[in-house]
């Protein structure tokens, strides 16, 4: 009974500090979800996993024995109400999964192993782009700690706890770190600081033998002597047949010699197994007869100055247009649909707006704007455009948020505008200068650029192309590619009257798999609608 009762105690005193340690949940959940990307473990795996695991994985199962950590998960208590005060069972016990990490060795105080986050849907990995905060310096939740260069922009990632930076794991300027991979260590007491100088996460540690074990000696010897056997039987290709044997030839070859009265004893062949083809015979006769007469362009070709190059290395933004327009080309069916829009009331409109806009101190709306509104109401008439696709469902979305495709010097950035069909064209420019200075400075958060379902992209003003087929951003079902606006000679109403109009091509890009021809066809022809009678956008 008395042991009873100094373990009811010894539990009283571990959780005291309760309601700090609750206040902290929040934090350590959110970290440990944003490191990991995994579900939450039930109680068996809980029980199941060890200490020997990374800092952000590692679970603890409370008992009398145990010592308390710092932060709450889940707790589960059967309490009974005898005498007035909390009776704890036989089987008490308290499931906590805390983000807290506690080195393996006496030697280190408990301590906060901050990992690489997902800040991004697409993200896998990061770079350390910069550090606002150095070594021993107090860190506060909320305090921005780093810069990290993610595969859309740089995001600012921020502390989750109070406490000191005792060391930095991954240095400024630090590349193709892994989501959930250590960057930095934290502590609570300012003293403990000078114990991490030297310190090393395990999962630093663990991935060093990892790289070394495949560069054993063998497979090398291995390799080496595997290139080594092939070119001898290319040594024998091109020799000579010897007299008396049959010699190999193409049909198409010795026709060529037959009419050409050259005998195929004199030429070497150099098709499969000395094979001689229609290439060995036109080398024969451009060189008169004489084999050895091609054996000097081959030295005059190694005489060729190499070539002057320069290395660029790939941003993380680079990275991911590269490998998603790739997915896009290999696994959409593109189509394309174009036609000619008479602009001509359009930029008559704009330039009413714009003397309203410059009288009321206003900025200027350009015609992109215009085009991002009509696409945005052509999408509302037709919604089947306003989609995307998946393995069991095509999903239409009821907003209609356009991405405004955006080139800058790192790369192509797709910033998005949301629910540009209830937004007018003043807040519709007003939004996309905005975003577009942002891309420009690499400061897009993600919100900024997540969430679109169309996506416009502009050429022809900024750049006079006339007309072009633009690539569909997944998992978006179609792209608005803008040409250039152009002076053309029409028909006017007479027989010998003619007039100037401006018009300006733009072309369609479709997933067949959502949008059928007939409905990219029925789109375009509601956009150029908005175009060409731009009044009914006020409609």
């Amino acid at each position: 009974m008395a042991s009873y009762a100094s373990r009811i105690i010894n539990h009283s005193k571990k959780l005291k500090d309760v309601s700090t340690l609750l206040r902290r949940e929040h934090a350590s959940t959110v970290r440990y979800f944003s490191n990991t990307n995994r579900a939450p473990l039930n109680r068996e795996d809980t029980v199941n996993v060890r200490l020997g695991y990374s800092p952000m994985e590692r679970i603890f199962k409370c008992s009398t024995s145990t010592v308390p950590v710092s932060s709450f998960s889940n707790a589960r208590t059967n309490l009974s109400s005898a005498m007035g005060r909390p009776m704890f069972g036989k089987d008490f016990s308290c499931s906590m999964q805390s983000a807290r990490g506690f080195s393996s060795g006496s030697d280190l105080p408990p301590h906060q192993e901050i990992g690489m986050p997902s800040l991004s849907p697409t993200m896998t990995e990061g770079n350390i782009a910069r550090w606002l905060t150095k070594e021993g310096d107090k860190v506060a939740p909320g305090e921005v700690l780093c810069e990290v260069e993610t595969d859309k922009a740089t995001v600012e990632m921020e502390c989750m706890e109070e406490g000191y930076l005792a060391k930095i794991v991954k240095e400024q300027g630090s590349k193709e770190i892994q989501v959930g991979e250590v960057i930095a260590i934290t502590v609570e007491d300012e003293e403990d600081i000078g114990k991490f100088k030297d310190y090393t996460p395990s999962s630093t540690a663990d991935a060093a033998p990892t790289k070394a074990e495949p560069t054993p000696t063998p497979p090398k010897e291995e390799k080496v002597e595997q290139p080594s056997t092939p070119p001898e039987p290319k040594a024998s290709k091109p020799s000579a047949p010897p007299t008396g044997e049959r010699v190999f030839a193409s049909p198409l070859a010795r026709k060529l010699a037959e009419d050409n009265n050259v005998p195929l004893s004199n030429i070497k062949g150099t098709g499969p197994e000395g094979r001689i083809v229609k290439a060995d015979i036109d080398e024969y006769l451009v060189s008169g007869g004489k084999g050895a007469t091609a054996k000097p362009s081959k030295s005059t070709d190694s005489k060729v100055p190499a070539l002057d190059y320069v290395d660029i290395p790939h941003s993380q933004i680079r990275k991911v247009t590269a490998s998603r327009l790739a997915f896009s080309k290999q696994t959409i069916p593109h189509y394309y649909l174009t036609v000619d829009t008479c602009v001509d009331k359009l930029m008559g409109l704009r330039s009413q707006l714009n003397s309203f806009q410059e009288a009321s101190g206003g900025k200027r709306i350009s015609i992109n704007d215009l085009v991002v509104k009509a696409a945005a109401l052509a999408l509302r008439k037709v919604p089947q455009c306003n989609s995307s696709w998946t393995d069991d469902y095509i999903r239409q979305f009821k907003n209609v948020n356009i991405n405004v495709a955006v080139q800058t010097e790192n790369g192509l950035y797709v910033p998005v505008v949301k629910d540009a069909d209830k937004k007018g064209l003043s807040t519709i420019g007003e939004e996309v200068r905005l975003l577009a200075q942002k891309a420009r400075e690499n400061s897009l958060k993600p919100e900024d650029y997540e969430g679109g379902t169309f996506t416009v992209s502009n050429l022809g003003g900024p750049f006079g192309i006339k007309q072009f087929c633009a690539v569909v951003n997944p998992p978006q079902a179609a792209i608005l590619a803008i040409g250039s606006a152009e002076k053309r000679v029409v028909p006017g109403n007479g027989p010998d009257q003619f007039n100037f109009s401006a018009y300006m091509p733009v072309t369609l890009s479709c997933d067949h798999r959502v949008v059928d021809g007939a409905i990219g066809a029925e789109w375009l022809k509601a956009f150029k609608g908005y175009i060409e009678n731009p009044e009914s956008m006020l409609l």
